[in-house]
């Protein structure tokens, strides 16, 4: 088995349950995802892995999960995205990926309004991460508070208040 046979089609959620479709990395081009000859699958463990356990889209869809690839994973790794990573696949492995994509989608509507909107060219990053860090109905109701608070103000004045309405989803 060589990384030949390594076919992966989903954009939003990597094998190793990464939410790509939030990734500031990805959306920045900086990143191409697990796919087959990208940088990614050539340096991952979890690819080869895949093959060998008969070409699984997930980690999660392995019985050997969670394997020694994830022992202390979460604890080593800079990429904050990685915080989440556990609980995604459990959630994508509980309610479906057809449910689970849908979620990410609305979550990248989100993120696309919340850059292309309320943006100063200093909070792309931070909204990737918050979007992909905050359960998507709290993120519903932050962007229609947004939405009915900044009709009328600068754009460095929405980017200020989205920052602060996002900080403190995250401290209830």
């Amino acid at each position: 088995m060589s990384l030949d046979d390594f076919n992966r089609t989903d954009d939003l959620f990597s094998l190793c349950g990464l939410n790509c479709g939030l990734c500031g990395y990805r959306l920045q081009g900086n990143c191409n995802g697990c796919f087959k000859d990208s940088f990614c699958a050539k340096i991952c463990p979890m690819a080869p892995c895949s093959v060998k356990h008969g070409g699984i889209q997930y980690c999660f869809e392995c019985l050997e999960y969670p394997c020694k690839y994830y022992d202390g994973f979460d604890s080593y790794d800079t990429l904050v995205l990685h915080r989440n990573q556990r609980k995604d696949m459990q959630k994508a492995k509980e309610i479906g990926m057809d449910a689970y994509h849908a979620e990410q989608r609305e979550k990248k509507k989100i993120l696309k309004q919340l850059l292309e909107c309320y943006d100063d060219g200093n909070k792309d990053s931070f909204f990737c991460l918050a979007v992909n860090m905050i359960e998507v109905g709290n993120l519903r109701k932050i962007m229609m508070h947004l939405n009915e608070q900044c009709s009328d103000i600068s754009l460095s004045e929405k980017a200020t208040m989205a920052e602060a309405m996002l900080r403190e989803n995250k401290k209830a």
